[in-house]
């Protein structure tokens, strides 16, 4: 995987090789820049030893390659100009690419993809440094029964609507994504178990509260979350395994709650 420390040439070269990627909309116009870019390269080099020739004539012809030369340079200016305009075209490229490949289409939060990056990161550091760390799964209650009586169409403005509110309602070092369906994952960073679920419950509250029209009509929905602590010998795989098992029992008590996960070795 490229990182930004690698120059931006490095970075798109291993875009343009990677297959996963082949799918995505922007790779094929992101391939026409890239050959582009090196077809006008070629352009300035060729140009560059064009000059460095004229500085060889003979002193006789010097007023007249002057003048040549000054309109070869005024040309590779603009070429320059243009590489330039094309370098920052493939960066935003670039960054369109990376926000296709870690972002829900749907609700625009981070996909299952970003969730797993930023748990590895935050699980080895909260190992390295002994600093708490909390997972929470969230699930929309009777999210089927949504779009059987309503359509998918609503089904997705539900989802974008408790996807805005969820992302209200967290802190700023928090991260929420799409897990999946109707569920959802919340990182909580450097955040123990009693000040998790009062971040969450205010989450459930907010979501608890919306209200989303069907023309005349108006639907509401509610949501269960489960809750639980990272501990020192777990890795992220078994601290999701202890919020989805506090989410089960969230929803067979009766959902629209939040369910803590045991914080001893034993469930």
């Amino acid at each position: 995987m490229s990182t930004a420390d690698e120059p931006l040439e490095e970075r798109i070269e291993q875009l343009l090789i990677n297959e996963e990627l082949r799918d995505e909309p922007l790779y094929q116009p992101l391939e026409e820049l890239w050959g582009a870019y090196k077809d006008l390269a070629r352009r300035i080099e060729r140009i560059s030893r064009i000059s460095d020739a004229y500085q060889s004539l003979t002193k006789e012809n010097e007023t007249h390659l002057i003048k040549r030369l000054d309109k070869q340079l005024r040309q590779l200016n603009k070429v320059a100009r243009i590489s330039d305009h094309y370098q920052k075209m493939m960066h935003d490229l670039n960054l369109a690419l990376r926000e296709a490949s870690t972002h829900d289409p749907l609700t625009g939060l981070g996909n299952r993809r970003l969730l797993l990056e930023r748990l590895k990161e935050e699980t080895d550091r909260s190992r390295r440094y002994a600093r708490p760390l909390s997972i929470a799964m969230l699930d929309i209650d009777h999210f089927k029964r949504v779009n059987d009586a309503h359509g998918h169409e609503l089904g997705d403005h539900v989802l974008m609507e408790v996807s805005r509110a969820m992302d209200a309602q967290i802190r700023d070092q928090d991260l929420c994504g799409r897990w999946g369906g109707e569920e959802f994952l919340i990182i909580l960073p450097e955040t123990r178990m009693d000040v998790a679920c009062l971040v969450l419950d205010r989450v459930r509250g907010a979501i608890e509260s919306l209200k989303m029209r069907i023309g005349d009509e108006s639907i509401s929905v509610t949501a269960s979350i489960g809750v639980a602590e990272q501990r020192a010998d777990d890795n992220y795989s078994d601290t999701i395994n202890h919020a989805d098992w506090a989410l089960l029992t969230a929803k067979r008590s009766g959902r629209n709650q939040l369910s803590r996960a045991a914080q001893t070795d034993a469930d």
